[in-house]
């Protein structure tokens, strides 16, 4: 593991200004995608205060801890530190390409159109909805299959929630036992489980020196060259079978867009298979994690969830499927799922920003290009915040019995930048959740203690699982 250089901000003793001077502390640590010690962050906040910078090789960031200052980051100054700083690793796979690492005009070009392309195709309206219900029925067909037995829930999941975003994007689901499609979802997995290796940290630090050394680090780019085939496979049949009067999905639509005599030069066929790979990847692994999580969280506290259960029976029954205007009259089980995402935590420091212009944070100079890191665990886990922030308990979302909106609940980030599918997401959670939750009891296999640690990758995972679902 690398040694860090932690460098506090400190004022000048020359000009009075408050500079990042080059006065370095040593500490063990790597960062990128939540490898780095999220406790060793914290600790460095409590000798340093809520912003910081560190250097890791050639890679130099500063990180903004507390909500006060995240906030400051991504919404009141979130036009000055809104573009995505380049990681090589991510770099040499994407370019800057697509919704998630472009900047500019172009991630503006790019965000607008998915955004608008998503509400065409459903978001916010009772045809996803519907979708997502019938994606239910197989979700808990499959769930019945293992007869109570236990297994690992994981790509099962994963399927569900991977069809959702596919219908959307692909205009197709794909069935649980497609073998193809299943290793696509794996290859998926691996790499969001390399992303968070030390060999991912040392290519970000030492990109042309790792570039020549065998590792698994390899595996990255021979995996997301076998999800772009994937998809570009997928794009060529549209080609060949579009038409511009029956818009099927998003990759129609951007087809669509890209006809148009007077399209913008953004629009081209890498940007669409980018675009694609990133709806593909984050409307897949956020939601499905979370859900993992969830099922982890009630098996390990079964009296929270025999309160869920008794919820759903009360507002649902057994004879319908959950719905979305159920939510309101579900404070204890929406706070159930707020507080699995809170304590879960699975993106802990954010996806980086770089600073557009020169720009002064909390009194201290930033020039143009410096990379910050907005601690989002510093947030969710605040002591001043949260009553029992290292508990789970959902009464941290319960005011009177009735459910309490949170500012400080920022799993989905906040500002321009913040996650694109978040109402998706909202509407996933809702609906998968309780659906099994209606159906299941989930429970530890006999003599097992299920743990709660994580996997450190591109997102705070779980460690594989096995558990019962019996049938209620």
């Amino acid at each position: 593991m690398p040694n860090g250089l932690i460098s506090p901000l400190r004022s000048c003793p020359v000009c009075s200004s408050r500079h990042l001077l080059s006065r370095i502390t040593r500490a063990r640590g790597h960062l990128w995608s939540c490898s780095f010690s999220l406790c060793r962050v914290q600790k460095l906040a409590e000798k340093y205060g809520n912003i910081f910078s560190m250097q890791l090789g050639n890679l130099k960031f500063v990180i903004v801890n507390g909500f006060q200052l995240v906030k400051e980051v991504l919404v009141h100054q979130g036009d000055d530190f809104l573009d995505r700083p380049e990681m090589p690793l991510i770099h040499e796979f994407c370019k800057t390409f697509g919704l998630v690492l472009s900047n500019g005009h172009n991630w503006k070009q790019q965000r607008r159109f998915a955004l608008s392309t998503l509400r065409n195709f459903g978001l916010g309206k009772r045809s996803l909805e519907e979708r997502i219900q019938e994606e239910n029925r197989y979700l808990t067909e499959a769930f019945e299959e293992e007869k109570g037995q236990p297994f690992d829930p994981h790509f099962k999941i994963n399927n569900a929630v991977s069809n959702i975003i596919c219908s959307i994007t692909f205009g197709d689901r794909f069935e649980y036992h497609d073998n193809q499609f299943q290793k696509l979802l794996r290859l998926l997995d691996e790499n969001l489980c390399l992303q968070g290796s030390i060999w991912s940290q040392l290519y970000n630090t030492f990109p042309t020196l790792m570039k020549r050394i065998p590792g698994p680090h390899h595996t990255i780019f021979k995996n997301w060259e076998k999800l772009k085939c994937f998809v570009r496979e997928i794009i060529e049949k549209h080609k060949e079978d579009w038409n511009p009067s029956e818009t099927r999905d998003f990759i129609d639509s951007y087809l669509k867009e890209m006809a148009k005599v007077d399209a913008d030069p953004n629009f081209h066929e890498e940007n669409l298979l980018f675009s694609t790979l990133d709806l593909f990847f984050a409307g897949t692994e956020t939601t499905s994690t979370t859900i993992r999580w969830a099922l982890l969280y009630m098996a390990t506290n079964p009296e929270i969830q025999k309160r869920v259960q008794a919820e759903i029976d009360t507002v649902i029954g057994q004879s319908r499927q959950p719905a979305l205007e159920d939510r309101d009259n579900m404070p204890y089980t929406n706070a159930v799922i707020h507080e699995v995402q809170r304590i879960s935590n699975i993106v802990p420091l954010n996806v980086p920003r770089m600073a557009t212009r020169d720009k002064t944070l909390d009194g201290y100079q930033l020039p143009k290009g410096t990379v910050l890191v907005p601690n989002l665990t510093s947030v969710l886990f605040d002591k001043n915040e949260w009553e029992t922030p290292h508990t789970f308990n959902p009464k941290h979302f319960l005011e009177d019995g009735r459910f309490k909106k949170r500012e400080t609940f920022l799993p989905f980030s906040a500002g321009k930048r913040g996650c694109l599918g978040e109402q998706l997401a909202r509407t996933e959670l809702f609906l998968f959740f309780t659906i099994l939750l209606q159906k299941f009891t989930f429970q530890a296999p006999k003599d097992v203690k299920l743990s709660l640690e994580f996997r450190m990758g591109a997102t705070l995972s779980p460690k594989p699982y096995q558990i019962c679902a019996l049938s209620r």
